[in-house]
C-alpha cells in the first residue's frame, strides 16, 4: 500500500486578480472546511495574486505555489521571478517546466536548473513533463518522457518529499480531451520507472494533468501510480476544484 499523500494543485494560469483570488479563497475554504488533511491542496495563482492568495488561504491548509521560477537569484531577467521573491510572498512551492512554458522556449537545461534552484531555496516543486499529439501519434511518448526526466532529475535523490512530477499530455490540455485512466496509468507508470533511476520511485508523487475535471477525477486517481492531479481550467471554479479534491 502506498504511503504517498495525494496532491491536487490548481493552476490558474493567466486568470484572477488579487481581489478575485480573495473571493475564490473564501468559497474554497468553506467547501473544504470538513476536509481531514489526507490530501495536500495547492493553488497556483499568477504572480500578481500570490500575496493576496497567501493571506486569503492562511490557516486553511491550502498552499500557494507560483507558476514558474527563474534559476538566478537576481539580475537582468525582465519579467522573471526569483526563488526569494516567491518565498517573500509566503508561497511554498512552484511549478517548473509546464508545457506552456516549454512551448514558449523554456529548455530542458533551464527546467533542470530551475528545479534545482527552487529545491535548494526550500520551495516544493511540481516538475511537468509531457508529449505533444505528434509525438504520441509517432509512438514516441515513452522516449520523449524519458528524455525530459533524464535531463531534469540527476542529482535530486533525497528530495522526494519536496518534489512531485506531473505528467501532462499536451494534446489533452485545454482541448477537453483526456487520456483514459488506463493510458494515463501506463504513461505515469513509465514516468515512475524512469524517475527511479535517480529517486526513490515509491516515494515520489506522480500527478496527472490533462483536462482533469470533476467527472473524470475519481477514475483517474483510482489508478495505482496516479497520486493526484494538476488541474487547469477546472480549478478556476471553487466548486469544481473542491469536487476534484474530494475525489482524491
Amino acid at each position: 500500500m502506498t504511503l504517498r499523500r495525494p496532491l491536487v494543485a490548481g493552476n490558474w494560469k493567466m486568470h484572477k486578480t488579487g481581489a478575485e483570488a480573495r473571493g475564490y479563497a473564501r468559497s474554497l475554504r468553506e467547501l473544504l472546511a470538513d476536509g481531514d488533511g489526507r490530501v495536500q491542496v495547492a493553488v497556483c495563482p499568477p504572480f500578481t495574486a500570490l500575496d493576496a492568495a497567501v493571506v486569503a488561504f492562511a490557516g486553511s491548509g491550502v498552499e500557494v505555489f507560483a507558476q514558474a521560477v527563474h534559476e538566478a537569484d537576481a539580475g537582468a531577467h525582465t519579467g522573471e521571478i526569483a526563488t526569494g521573491m516567491i518565498l517573500g510572498t509566503g508561497a511554498t512551492g512552484t511549478l517548473v517546466g509546464h508545457s506552456e512554458r516549454r512551448a514558449a522556449a523554456e529548455t530542458d537545461l533551464q527546467v533542470a536548473r530551475r528545479t534545482r534552484a527552487a529545491l535548494d531555496a526550500g520551495l516544493s516543486v511540481i516538475l511537468c513533463v509531457g508529449e505533444s499529439l505528434d509525438r504520441r501519434d509517432a509512438g514516441e511518448t515513452e522516449a520523449w518522457l524519458t528524455a525530459q526526466l533524464r535531463a531534469a532529475l540527476p542529482g535530486l535523490g533525497g528530495r522526494e518529499d519536496a518534489l512531485s512530477i506531473a505528467y501532462e499530455p499536451i494534446w489533452a490540455i485545454g482541448t477537453g480531451r483526456t487520456a483514459t485512466p488506463e493510458s494515463a496509468q501506463a504513461a505515469i507508470a513509465h514516468v515512475r520507472r524512469v524517475a527511479g533511476e535517480q529517486l526513490d520511485a515509491e516515494r515520489v508523487r506522480v500527478l496527472y494533468g490533462g483536462s482533469v475535471n470533476a467527472d473524470n477525477a475519481a477514475a483517474l486517481m483510482a489508478q495505482p501510480d496516479i497520486d493526484g492531479a494538476l488541474v487547469g481550467g477546472a480549478s478556476l471554479d471553487p466548486e469544481s476544484f473542491a469536487a476534484i479534491v474530494r475525489a482524491a
